[in-house]
Order: C-alpha cells, then sequence, then structure tokens
C-alpha cells in the first residue's frame, strides 16, 4: 500500500512538471555532466543524480563528457532529440552548451559544479545539488539573455586585461584542491603586471576613446563570486561596460591607482563612482583595440583583437526558480 502511494505521489508529480513546462507528452530529458569541474562533486554523486531524474522526467539519459567539443557536440546532437537538456559544470561548461545549442529550441537546466559558479549566481540557482535539482523538479522556466560575441556566444561575461587569464590558466589540480582560493594564488604569482591597452568604443551610438586595464561587458550580476553588477538582469535586454582607463605610459602612483581602483570595482560595484572608471550600458557594443588583447568569454579563452558584442533578448529557455531577481 505504501508503495503504491508513493508511486502515486511520483505520478502526480509528474504531471504537475509536465504542465508547467508545456509538455503533453512524455518528457524525456539529457543529463551531461563534466567530471573535471570543481572537485568532482558531481561525479561522485551521479548515483543521486540519476534518481532524481529518473522521479523528474519519463526518460533520463545521462553521460560524461570528455572534452569541451564533445560537450558541444552532444549538445547539438541531443537539441534535436531531446525535450530537456540538463547540464552540469562550471561558467565554461555554461558556455560551451550555448556554442552547442546555437539557434536551436530547447529547455535548459543547470546543475552548478563549478569553481565559482557566476552565471548561477546571477541567475539565484543554487549552488547545491539536492537545490538545483529541485529547481528543475518545480519545472518554473524563464527566457534569459544571452551575448553574441563575434561569431561566438557568450551568457555572462567579455572580458580582457587585468586578473582576465586567471580563470582559463589556472591548474584543474589547483581549482580541485583549492576551489577559489586557487585563483587568488594565480593572480598573485603571475597577473600583477596590469598590461595597458588602447580601446575605442561606441556603445549605441556612444563612443569612448582611452587606454585601460580592464574592461568588463557583462550581462550578469555575478563576477568571481562577486555582485559587482548587482541592478543588472540578464532579462532587461541590456548589457553594462564597465573600464578601469589607464595612462598609456603611466608612473608609479597610476599604477598603484589601478589596483585601488580594481578594489573599488569588486567591493562597491560597475556604478563607483571614480574618474577613471568608465560605466556604460547598451544593447550593442564595438571593441576596438590591439590585436594582442585575448578576451575571457565566460571564462573560457576566446578571440583576440577587436569584438561586437549585442544582447539576444530571451535567447535562452532555462529552470531558474520562481520569484528571484534574474
Amino acid at each position: 500500500m505504501h508503495a503504491d502511494r508513493l508511486r502515486g505521489r511520483i505520478y502526480v508529480k509528474q504531471l504537475a512538471f509536465i504542465a508547467r513546462i508545456g509538455y503533453n507528452t512524455d518528457v524525456n530529458c539529457l543529463f551531461l555532466y563534466n567530471p573535471a569541474s570543481g572537485k568532482g562533486k558531481v561525479a561522485r554523486k551521479i548515483g543521486y543524480i540519476r534518481r532524481r531524474l529518473e522521479k523528474i522526467f519519463d526518460h533520463a539519459e545521462i553521460a560524461a563528457t570528455s572534452s569541451a567539443e564533445d560537450l558541444e557536440s552532444r549538445v547539438r546532437e541531443g537539441a534535436g532529440k531531446f525535450d530537456v537538456i540538463l547540464f552540469s559544470g562550471g561558467d565554461g561548461t555554461f558556455n560551451h552548451v550555448l556554442q552547442g545549442v546555437g539557434t536551436r529550441e530547447v529547455r535548459l537546466g543547470y546543475i552548478p559544479g563549478g569553481t565559482t559558479n557566476d552565471v548561477a549566481r546571477s541567475l539565484g540557482i543554487p549552488r547545491t545539488i539536492r537545490g538545483a535539482l529541485n529547481v528543475i523538479e518545480r519545472g518554473y522556466c524563464e527566457q534569459v539573455d544571452c551575448m553574441r560575441v563575434n561569431d561566438r556566444y557568450a551568457m555572462y561575461i567579455a572580458a580582457a586585461g587585468a586578473f582576465t587569464r586567471t580563470t582559463y590558466i589556472t591548474p584543474q589540480s589547483a581549482k580541485k584542491k583549492l576551489g577559489i582560493l586557487a585563483y587568488a594564488f594565480e593572480c598573485l604569482k603571475n597577473e600583477m603586471d596590469f598590461k595597458v591597452f588602447p580601446l575605442r568604443i561606441n556603445c549605441d551610438g556612444v563612443c569612448k576613446e582611452s587606454h585601460a586595464v580592464l574592461i568588463f561587458v557583462l550581462n550578469g550580476r555575478s563576477v568571481a563570486s562577486f555582485h559587482i553588477n548587482r541592478s543588472g538582469s540578464m532579462q532587461d535586454g541590456r548589457l553594462e561596460l564597465v573600464v578601469i582607463k589607464q595612462a598609456e605610459r603611466p608612473g608609479f602612483f597610476r599604477r598603484i591607482g589601478a589596483y585601488f581602483s580594481l578594489a573599488s570595482l569588486f567591493l562597491f560595484g560597475v556604478k563607483v563612482k571614480k574618474k577613471d572608471i568608465l560605466y556604460l550600458r547598451g544593447r550593442h557594443i564595438t571593441v576596438s583595440t590591439d590585436d594582442g588583447v585575448v578576451w575571457d568569454l565566460d571564462g573560457e579563452e576566446g578571440m583576440r583583437g577587436n569584438i561586437a558584442v549585442e544582447v539576444l533578448p530571451q535567447r535562452m529557455r532555462l529552470f531558474v526558480p520562481r520569484n528571484k531577481k534574474i
């Protein structure tokens, strides 16, 4: 009798889930995870995740990915076969999922499993496996913005300059041992010499020229686990741009000033009032700079030199918590 009641409750929950996400037939999902992300927590909990997904969906296929190329390929193929694609990993994993989805229509669910998980922080998705699965089980979806940067997609940031290389040059072994502290040690060891580069910016017709040590184009609210873009949203059809300006040939005090400006940015946010911090908002942003400037897209190494960024309003359909700011 107890087993019958349990099966009945599961059936009712499945019907409610189907009603919420808009299907009236069987719902199948593909779950992809990066076993190397974070400290390998998701890989250790894969049995628990499987049991939860089998209760939520009529069919759940689970696969570990071996590389970024493998992830993108599986997402690209799965978007035509599955109603829902779930994935776990860090912000870089999210970025590669976007490349695989492209313009295809599919519902996405995210279980954060990386080191900083800035996309999850921006969307209010719990950074625990149980919490993220609860969000997916409740079945509430929202249309969220993403960005197109030249011919690639990005979810929450395109960045260049001071410290931005850290996310993709920090060894995975260090991240597993130290977590977010691994990034701090990498910065202190290799990233304290802020290189100056030229910028010519056009943000919805507003043009600015400067030299700089850091530039962010933001869709999300969180960067390196700091909510520096507190008033930002992934549903407002706008991007935020922030630049730490610098003299072309800075002296000692101007160099020291850049460290204080960086600290102010992370402590007080993008709207901090400092003469060497530029803040703009817009839908279309172009940045012209030197060919040697390397862009970081969601924590992954991207293109070099000039970029054109546009917001893609409500492009991705994603399971998110209800009544949370997005």
